[in-house]
């Protein structure tokens, strides 16, 4: 009888663990507290699939500049204190790992990560998974400033598959650019773009055909049930009452909110990031980049899904307030109106804000931890996307009992026993 494994939470990360351990075998259940799968974090985010650009937000020099930052009206990262005892506790874990060897140690495992999801999302396309947006365009990081530039052409992660280019060479990669005031850029033709939203509903439509698979929404999770030191199950809570789902082991990928359901153990050190997008119509006539592109020096991201393009900013570290909030999105238009201004129809952009998960030193936590048979998948901040394909991999071998594919150390929850 095939194992059964309760997964809680059906944004991407969710969604892309189920798929994986469908693939190996298992009987998955899959809970969702809203009604529909990726309406929260994975519904409109970058749409960037930046797998050679996974270094970490903590380094070095970063608090200053964050200091910097605050005092200035059209900041990337708005900082609000709380009388939050888990905010304080983040910011000081954050600001302990802004140091350079730190952010060298955590950006190889982001990089190994990352570079194994890409993989494992290729096999799953071959495999048929398609109808997201998925385009191997390209990424272009620009900069405005000689000096970012310049410290970016002397840092490269990958220097056999990014490629340096001047002002005029950006413009001739992409035409779009002609009237944006870049110094230059670093170009990765390797990089990718896709929908996520559109992602997770073809992997929860996959996932029910599969037969093994059983996506409950509207069912939020209460608590874990805990039966002779491991887990046994998870309560969930509907409209016709709390229901229990039993199960042989249970991931925990509901993003900042599953700390509290940990029983006991280490205390999960995750908060949200909240972040911003808006996602505007192309029209015919408009000059849209369509390679994807990332403003360094303001810190915004650009991303051509179909006939729309997404353009998303910001880091807030504001407490757990998901609603939107005008001035920040109206500041993300002016910029890219700014930047480039007849890439779309502006005034018809959707807006949107999502809370994305974070570790301190913006590595997730992927593996087992507390009670027999609980894992986690959680922590992967603003690359989720980017990171979920092969999170999900990894959890999949481990719960297989099979040796995972790469090199886990640095990923897994034993690290917060330290």
């Amino acid at each position: 009888m095939a194992q059964r494994v309760c997964i809680i939470g059906a944004g991407v990360v969710g969604l892309a663990t189920a798929h994986a351990l469908v693939q190996e075998g298992f009987e998955v259940t899959l809970l969702e507290a809203r009604d529909q799968a990726g309406l929260e974090t994975s519904f409109a985010n970058g749409g960037q699939l930046s797998y050679r650009y996974v270094a970490p937000l903590a380094d070095a020099g970063v608090p200053q500049q964050a200091l910097g930052w605050l005092l200035r009206g059209d900041s990337p990262l708005r900082l609000r204190p709380r009388l939050d005892p888990a905010q304080w506790r983040w910011l000081m874990a954050f600001t302990a790992a802004c140091r350079r060897s730190v952010n060298q140690v955590n950006a190889k495992h982001l990089l190994r990560l990352a570079l194994f999801s890409q993989a494992t999302l290729a096999r799953w396309r071959e495999d048929g998974l398609d109808g997201f947006d998925w385009r191997r365009n390209g990424k272009l990081v620009a900069f405005r400033a000689e000096g970012s530039f310049r410290s970016a052409r002397q840092n490269l992660s990958d220097p056999a598959a990014q490629f340096v280019l001047s002002a005029r060479q950006c413009r001739e990669l992409d035409p779009a650019l002609e009237r944006a005031p870049f110094v230059g850029g670093i170009h990765t033709p390797s990089e990718e773009v896709a929908d996520c939203f559109l992602f997770c509903r073809r992997l929860a439509e996959r996932l029910q055909a599969s037969g093994h698979c059983r996506i409950v929404y509207g069912h939020p999770a209460s608590r874990l049930i805990l039966r002779n030191g491991a887990v046994a199950g998870v309560k969930a809570g509907g409209v016709a009452g709390v229901e229990s789902f039993e199960a042989d082991h249970v991931v925990l990928a509901a993003g900042y909110r599953s700390a509290a359901l940990l029983p006991g153990g280490p205390r999960l050190p995750l908060y949200p990031l909240k972040g911003y997008s808006l996602t505007a119509p192309i029209r015919a006539g408009d000059r849209a980049p369509d390679v994807s592109l990332t403003d360094y020096d303001r810190k915004v991201v650009y991303a051509r899904l179909g006939e729309q393009l997404r353009i998303a900013a910001m880091v807030d570290i504001v407490g757990f307030d998901p609603r939107l909030e005008p001035k920040r999105l109206a500041l993300i238009r002016q910029q890219a109106m700014d930047t480039l201004p007849d890439a779309c129809d502006y005034g018809a952009a959707i807006e949107w804000a999502g809370m994305r998960p974070a570790t301190p030193t913006g590595v997730p936590l992927v593996g087992a931890c507390g009670p027999r048979g609980l894992w986690l998948n959680l922590g992967h901040g603003a690359l989720g996307f980017t990171l979920a394909s092969g999170s999900g991999q990894l959890i999949a071998e481990q719960i297989a009992g099979r040796r995972p594919a790469i090199d886990t150390q640095g990923l897994t929850p034993e690290r917060l026993a330290g």
